[in-house]
């Protein structure tokens, strides 16, 4: 059984405003929007809004189950935390291997707000930090993104499968 839950993006719904990257930025700071502060917040969103001219749709982690990024890290800073692949950033020594295992191109390399010489990994964690879950999912005016839970996964196999034997 899948153990990860993943956001995922529809793009017949998705209109490319980018709101989910500012809610994602938003979502991981503690400075508070309407502050002097968030002004020196970096610009950092943990998904990436792809566009083109007839679509668009915020790319993310898909929290893989086998997780390929984890098992490129030589550190072991990538590790499955509750229903999300998570970076330890401070294990994290930025050498890109999970970069380029990435199948989807989900995982970014950031600065570290301490120490500007070093780089960390970074990519969606699911908000798992905030009680109310993804903030690009709470944020987003379209309704393009829902969350996507093992449990469905899980019962949507089980369906196909048994619809495939009835049709046999």
């Amino acid at each position: 059984m899948l153990n990860t839950a993943f956001v995922i993006g529809n793009p017949d719904l998705c209109i490319g405003c980018r709101t989910c990257e500012i809610a994602c930025v938003l979502a991981h700071t503690e400075k508070k929007l309407g502050t002097e502060a968030i002004k020196d917040v970096p610009f950092v969103p943990r998904l990436s809004v792809v566009k083109t001219e007839d679509i668009s749709v915020p790319i993310q982690c898909r929290q893989c189950e086998d997780a390929p990024c984890a098992e490129a890290c030589p550190e072991k800073a990538i590790v499955q935390r509750e229903q999300t692949i998570y970076v330890l950033a401070n294990k994290c020594v930025g050498c890109k291997n999970c970069l380029m295992a990435c199948p989807i191109g989900a995982v970014y390399l950031t600065r570290v707000e301490e120490n500007p010489c070093q780089k960390t990994a970074y990519k969606c964690d699911l908000c798992i930090e905030t009680p109310e879950g993804p903030q690009c999912i709470k944020k987003c005016p379209t309704k393009a993104l829902s969350l996507v839970l093992p449990e469905s996964i899980t019962s949507s196999i089980k369906a196909k499968r048994t619809n495939a034997v009835r049709n046999a």
